[in-house]
């Protein structure tokens, strides 16, 4: 075996820690291409993919002489710089998770390897003349031609989630202050999907917010000073003034299958941060005016065609109904302290990133959409902005209490939606016997059948931006035009 052979070796390794890494790390449990706080990281992950594409492509066909060999050396130790520039990144603006770290050392060391292996051969092919030779290294040529393929499309893809996240992050450098209070809202879960936004929303009409994240260092990253940042509410004096609380906290039903041990964290995410919301709101001096929990309309569980307004029946034994009955059972204890709760209960949130709607277009790529089993169950969903618009709602309407059903009015069947998703492509059935040998109980989610109206938020005069799915889609699927990101921003701002 020679020393390329084992430079090779070790370089296979490389790259299939990395690409693990990279999927489930960085896309699968971090998300990180849709986190503003990660724009930095995600360049770097870009310009390092970039680097790896084009070491392959070399690896792969040609043998460098000279120096275009001292020049190949050269990028690949500039890959160090940008690793190191990255790993002061991860730690300035997220927590990483141990398995996630241990990762990346494995990766440095393997990467010091491979340098050390290296060196010698880059020195001897130095040393020959002419810029140098096509090869043919047969499998190994096969293999990084794969892994050059998949680095650079993963570069690509890295590189323009780091545009978009920029272009985000400079949406929201000068919030518009068009209504300045002196309110202090405390939101929990306020990194998540909703409550990112929903952050520069409030101190954009000059709210004072209390974020409560367990990665502080991600919120921090996120939100600049003008946040207060906290990974603990017993932190908080008694004295503290805080006038609206709005609770956001719960781990992604769809994240995972449900396991024992899955259905345990779903709650348990829930309950803790509800009863620590609910114990200092027993010890504040000055009791909040109103609490603003998050629910879903799984509470109303699979019921046919049966209208779902906000006094509906709901089912037992149905897990995600039991989940936010419990929840927001949970959220009431607030009223024996004087504070008024408004539970809203959303449905599937749409949004450009961060949510199920990506994913449901993706297959708009190839000219097909996914329908789960016959698409006739009614699928209530919301879009983002309205969402956002009627947490606010309920934060100011002091006559809305009790739950509050956020969902667009105009009813829909999950194929009509789907084919709005999808576009002009074609509708690809995924049988419900299918869903439920795969995903057992999970499948609910996909199959149950929700004709959820939101009655009290139109009854109290809150108007739909995106009423009905094409208006929605059109927007989540079109690119915004040149110079009305400023006025966006402004009506979204505005009083509902």
């Amino acid at each position: 075996m020679t020393a390329l052979d084992i430079l090779f070796i070790v370089l296979a390794v490389q790259v299939l820690l990395g690409g693990f890494d990279n999927l489930w790390h960085h896309e699968i449990t971090e998300a990180l291409p849709g986190r503003v706080s990660a724009r930095t990281e995600i360049g770097l992950h870009a310009a390092r993919e970039l680097i790896y594409a084009g070491a392959f492509i070399i690896f792969a066909w040609f043998q460098p002489h000279g120096w275009l060999a001292l020049l190949f050396g050269a990028v690949l130790v500039g890959e160090i710089v940008i690793t190191l520039a990255d790993f002061l990144e991860e730690d300035r603006t997220r927590r990483l998770p141990p398995f996630e770290r241990v990762l990346h050392t494995v990766l440095a060391i393997n990467y010091g390897v491979v340098l050390a292996l290296l060196t010698p051969i880059l020195w001897d092919w130095f040393k020959l003349e002419g810029a140098g030779l096509i090869v043919d290294r047969g499998l190994w040529s096969l293999f990084f031609t794969a892994a050059a393929i998949g680095v650079f499309g993963w570069g690509v893809r890295d590189a323009i989630a780091w545009r978009d996240l920029n272009k985000r992050a400079a949406g929201r450098t000068e919030p518009a202050r068009l209504r300045p209070s002196e309110r202090t809202v405390l939101i929990t879960g306020a990194t998540g999907f909703l409550g990112q936004d929903l952050v520069h929303r409030l101190t954009g009409r000059g709210d004072r917010v209390i974020a409560l994240s367990r990665d502080t260092l991600k919120a921090r990253a996120l939100f600049g000073p003008r946040v207060d940042v906290t990974d603990n509410l017993d932190l908080l004096a008694d004295d503290t003034r805080i006038h609206a609380i709005v609770n956001l906290a719960g781990a992604n039903v769809a994240d995972m299958p449900w396991w024992h041990s899955r259905k345990q964290l779903l709650l348990d995410s829930r309950l803790d941060t509800t009863r620590a919301v609910l114990a200092l709101i027993k010890r504040l001096r000055h009791k909040p005016n109103v609490l603003v929990s998050a629910s879903a309309v799984g509470a109303y569980g699979d019921q046919g065609e049966t209208p779902l307004p906000e006094h509906a029946g709901r089912p037992l034994g149905v897990f995600t109904a039991d989940l936010c009955r419990v929840w927001e059972n949970e959220a009431c204890h607030a009223v024996k302290y004087g504070v008024r709760v408004c539970r809203l209960r959303f449905g599937l949130i749409f949004g450009r990133d961060g949510s199920a709607f990506p994913k449901l277009a993706l297959g708009r790529l190839f000219g097909i959409a996914p329908q789960f089993g016959d698409g006739q169950q009614w699928m209530s969903w919301v879009h983002k902005h309205d969402a956002l618009r009627a947490i606010e709602f309920a934060l100011d309407r002091q006559e809305l209490a009790g739950p509050v059903n956020v969902a667009a009015p105009a009813e829909v069947r999950h194929g009509e939606v789907m084919r709005a998703i999808g576009g002009r492509g074609l509708l690809m059935p995924i049988p419900a016997a299918l869903l439920r040998l795969g995903l057992g109980e999970m499948s609910e989610l996909f199959l149950a059948s929700q004709r959820v109206r939101p009655q009290r938020l139109q009854t109290a005069g809150f108007h739909f931006n995106y009423p009905d799915i094409k208006t929605a889609c059109r927007d989540l699927t079109g690119k915004p035009k040149a110079g009305c990101e400023t006025a966006k921003r402004l009506h979204d701002t505005t009083p509902v």
